[in-house]
């Protein structure tokens, strides 16, 4: 179940979902609208990899914005912190910023029970689009859970937006477990498309 804005505003007056700083003209009929935070991280490489640190860069944008050029990932932060330990929060972008062929999210949209914090987003554009500190750009629906509440302890938690990818310290690429899975694969050179 979805909560609508009018009880979204009234999870944050009792606690039970965080957003700061909130403001209410932000909410919407059933999601709060977030801004774009005045932080970003972009990879230093063109190639990455799943299974490797992937060194990253800031870059600093200020009241002019920043221009984001297809074919890179963009890191920012959100401006707000979102979370809760009672609703999952979704996050999404605007479809205003949809229609200008960017991405807010790419992948990751599902934020764990118990993060509390300014938001990673993973930025795209399709064509060349500049965005601006403070912006409107996407937005966070909150949903009831079913079945007992276990708050998230990952490797994310506590870190400061944006973060870049942390999959190389996932345990699926080294161990004999992941060997023994290799057990009986064709492993084929990786091509590109």
């Amino acid at each position: 179940m979805i909560l609508t804005g009018s009880a979204i505003h009234e999870a944050v007056k009792l606690g039970d979902i965080s957003i700061s700083p909130f403001n209410p003209d932000q909410l919407s009929p059933n999601s709060y609208d977030f801004r774009l935070g005045g932080r970003c991280k972009v990879y230093q490489s063109e190639e990455l990899d799943c299974a490797a640190e992937n060194p990253t860069m800031d870059v600093r944008f200020g009241s002019d914005g920043l221009l984001l050029e297809p074919c890179r990932v963009y890191l920012f932060n959100t401006h707000e912190e979102i979370g809760s330990e009672r609703y999952v929060p979704i996050i999404r972008g605007r479809s205003s910023v949809g229609r200008l062929g960017l991405f807010v999210d790419i992948t990751a949209d599902l934020i764990d029970l118990g993060s509390v914090g300014q938001l990673t987003l993973q930025l795209h554009a399709v064509v060349p689009v500049r965005v601006y500190p403070l912006m409107l750009i996407g937005q966070v629906t909150f949903w009831q859970v079913e079945g007992s509440i276990q708050a998230y302890a990952g490797k994310y938690k506590g870190l400061q937006s944006p973060v870049a990818s942390l999959s190389y310290l996932d345990a699926w690429k080294t161990g004999e477990s992941y060997e023994s899975d290799l057990d009986g694969c064709a492993l084929q050179p990786a091509n590109r498309l």
